[in-house]
């Protein structure tokens, strides 16, 4: 009986996927994250909105994944003792040592083009370095792309129905309520949602405010000062936003949308005339000790 079709390479065998790559040196590598969220959703709630936008992109693309990496950067989740339970994190330097090494097995094994995908700001934020590592070193081709949330939401933005001060994409509100109800509806407990939104750490009295879930707080009027917070200590419940306006069918409508979007991405991606150099592939075969 022949495998069942698959478009991550965790399903396939070795064989397989050198015959895919024959015809397609791109390769998608989604990262996730465990961490707090509203109690309502689950702390893998990161990692499932990027394999549901990941999981529509693929075979659109007609183009592999990875297996999702299930722990990000997420320490100002952990809180204090009992407050961030099952949060997993792991510090920058250990986070971009395995983004390089990711990349660098698949650079190893042929491929010149690696997209990869996450859900979890923070992640973004400490791979700048490691990205420019692997371009640098191999000249390959390799970009991290976010999902359509946050500040970054002119993609799929028609979707939602919160005001703009429910900041519906952030943390466990209104799209990620969504999306994990979308992904598997009996991963949710609606019963334990709350609104809540954001306010500046107590500590810092009453002249800054905090309007959503980025590290910057307001002063005088002007967002311009980025403080490195705990999560706890701006958001009561793990939760920025209006739950309760999510649905499964916004969830279904976003991973639609948002994995259209990357898969015209990887398409274009597709045509870009880049391939790692000789050298390149002898310092992939260096990295694997």
């Amino acid at each position: 009986m022949a495998r069942r079709k698959s478009y991550n390479t965790f399903e396939m065998s070795y064989d397989e996927v050198a015959e895919h790559m024959k015809g397609n040196d791109t390769i998608i590598i989604p990262m996730g994250s465990n961490e707090k969220h509203g109690a309502h959703v689950i702390l893998g709630t990161d990692t499932v909105t990027a394999m549901g936008v990941v999981e529509v992109a693929a075979p659109l693309a007609e183009t592999l994944h990875t297996p999702v990496i299930p722990v990000g950067y997420s320490p100002h989740h952990m809180g204090e003792i009992g407050q961030g339970s099952g949060t997993l994190t792991f510090s920058g330097s250990t986070y971009r040592k395995i983004v390089y090494e990711l990349g660098m097995s698949m650079i190893y094994h042929g491929y010149n083009k690696l997209v990869f995908v996450t859900h979890h700001g923070s992640n973004s934020k400490v791979v700048d370095e490691v990205l420019r590592k692997l371009r640098y070193e191999t000249g390959c081709f390799c970009c991290w792309f976010k999902t359509p949330t946050e500040r970054t939401m002119a993609i799929g933005g028609q979707i939602w129905t919160g005001p703009p001060e429910d900041t519906p994409g952030w943390h466990a509100g209104e799209l990620e309520t969504s999306t994990v109800w979308a992904y598997d509806e009996s991963l949710m407990d609606m019963g334990k949602a709350q609104k809540d939104r954001t306010h500046a750490p107590a500590f810092m009295g009453d002249k800054f405010s905090k309007k959503d879930g980025t590290g910057h707080v307001e002063f005088m009027g002007a967002e311009n000062t980025w403080v490195p917070m705990e999560h706890h200590e701006y958001s009561d419940t793990a939760t920025i936003g209006d739950p309760f306006a999510g649905s499964k069918e916004k969830g279904e409508k976003y991973f639609q949308v948002a994995g259209e979007a990357l898969a015209e991405l990887i398409e274009e991606i597709k045509k870009f005339d880049v391939k790692v150099t000789e050298a390149g592939r002898e310092r992939a075969s260096l990295a694997r000790v």
